[in-house]
C-alpha cells in the first residue's frame, strides 16, 4: 500500500508535552492507534497515563505537541473531537437516584441524539454491555460495582465513537465482570478502537493487540507482546521432565549450545523424576533444536519438554526499572540533580 493510500491512524500523538509547575508529566511523547486496535497504555502511578487520556479525550490542553483523532487536532477543533470519542473515567460518577435507562437517555440528549436513532444506541449500547432490561430498569444506586461499570461503559458507547478511552475499567471487579468487558471490547473490535490504561496487566495481556508502556512522562516500550518478549528477554527458558541425570542432560544439551545454563533442578510428584530448567541465550529456534536432539536421543528418557515464555508483568518491570532508577520524583535525571550538602559540614575555602 502506498504512502498516499494508506488510511490516517485513528489517534495521531505527536510529541505531547505536559507540565504541572516542577512536575514535567508527559516528556515529548509520540504514538498511533489503527482502526480497530486494542491498545494497552501502561505504566506506574505518576507515568503519565492519565494525563494523556485527559489531553485525547479533550479535558486539559497540552502544552505543546499535537493529537488527533480522526484525523481532527484537539488543539483547533476540541468540539469536532469529542464526537469520535467515548471516555470511562477510573472513578465514574454516576446519579444513583436515576434508573440505568433515564441515565442513558439523558446522556444520549446531551450527546445531540434524537429520535429513532437515540432509541437505537441506548439498544445496542445495553446489548453489547450485556445490560438486560431487567437491569435497565433498575436504580444506579442498586447495582453492583460491576454493573455501575458496564452502565459507564455504554454511556461511553451511545454516540457511536471511533475511540473509546478506558481508564482501569475492570478494577474492582470480580473475573465475571472482568471477561464481560474483554468480550465487549471482543464484539466490537475492527470498528471500535480502544485505548484501555490499566494495573491488571493480566487482562491488558489478554485482550491487546499492541501495548504502549511509559514510566516518567516518556514511552520506554511499544509493540505487540512478541515485541516486547523479544525486546527485553535475552534468553529463553525452557523445562524439561526427565528421569535422566542432571550430568547426563547437561551433556547432552551442551553438545547442542555450550552457553545453555541449569537454573533450577526440582522433583516432581512421578517418583524417580526431574524437573530441570535451563537457559539460552540464543532464542526459541535453539531450545526448539535442543528438544529435537533430546528426544532422538535413545539414551535419554524426556516425559515433558516446554518453553516458558515471560508475561507481561515481567516485561513491564524490566522495561521501567532503568528509567526509575534514573529518574527522581519531579522527572529530572538523577545525575542532574544537585548534590546534597551537609549545613552542619563547615565551610572550606
Amino acid at each position: 500500500m502506498s504512502a498516499e493510500s494508506k488510511p490516517l491512524p485513528i489517534v495521531d500523538v505527536i510529541n505531547l508535552r505536559k507540565r504541572y509547575g516542577l512536575v514535567q508529566a508527559l516528556k515529548g511523547i509520540s504514538f498511533s492507534i489503527g482502526k480497530g486496535e486494542i491498545v494497552g497504555f501502561l505504566g506506574p502511578n505518576g507515568a503519565g497515563k492519565s494525563t494523556t487520556l485527559r489531553i485525547l479525550s479533550g479535558l486539559i490542553p497540552a502544552d505543546s505537541g499535537e493529537a488527533k483523532v480522526c484525523g481532527v487536532d484537539l488543539a483547533e477543533e476540541e468540539g469536532e473531537v469529542r464526537k469520535h470519542i467515548g471516555f470511562l473515567a477510573e472513578n465514574n460518577p454516576l446519579p444513583e437516584e436515576l434508573r440505568v435507562v433515564e441515565y442513558l437517555n439523558f446522556r444520549a440528549n446531551l450527546k445531540g441524539l434524537e429520535g429513532s436513532r437515540k432509541r437505537e444506541r441506548i439498544r445496542l449500547a445495553l446489548d453489547a454491555c450485556d445490560l438486560e432490561r431487567r437491569i435497565a430498569e433498575r436504580k444506579i444506586g442498586n447495582l453492583s460495582k460491576g454493573y455501575r461499570q458496564r452502565v459507564g461503559i455504554a454511556d461511553a458507547l451511545l454516540a457511536e465513537p471511533r475511540l473509546v478511552i478506558l481508564d482501569e475499567p475492570t478494577i474492582g471487579l470480580d473475573p465475571r465482570q472482568s471477561a464481560i468487558t474483554r468480550k465487549m471490547m471482543e464484539r466490537l473490535r475492527g470498528d471500535v478502537s480502544f485505548l484501555l490504561s490499566s494495573h491488571i496487566l493480566s487482562e491488558v495481556e489478554a485482550c491487546c493487540d499492541r501495548m504502549i508502556i511509559l514510566s516518567h512522562g516518556q514511552i520506554v516500550a511499544e509493540g505487540t507482546m512478541n515485541d516486547l518478549q523479544k525486546m527485553f528477554i535475552n534468553k529463553t527458558v525452557f523445562e524439561i521432565v526427565s528421569s535422566d541425570s542432571k550430568i547426563d542432560l547437561q551433556k547432552a544439551i551442551r553438545r547442542i549450545d555450550q552457553s545453555c545454563e541449569l537454573l533450577y533442578d526440582d522433583p516432581v510428584e512421578v517418583l524417580s523424576k526431574r524437573r530441570f530448567t535451563f537457559s539460552t541465550n540464543k532464542g526459541e529456534e535453539k531450545a526448539e533444536e535442543i528438544l529435537r536432539a533430546l528426544i532422538k536421543n535413545e539414551e535419554l528418557s524426556i516425559s515433558e519438554f516446554q518453553i516458558s515464555r515471560p508475561d507481561l508483568e515481567t516485561i513491564f518491570l524490566r522495561a521501567t526499572k532503568k528509567n526509575w532508577e534514573v529518574q527522581d520524583y519531579l522527572g529530572r535525571g538523577k545525575k542532574n540533580r544537585p548534590a546534597k550538602t551537609n549545613p552542619h559540614k563547615p565551610k572550606t575555602s
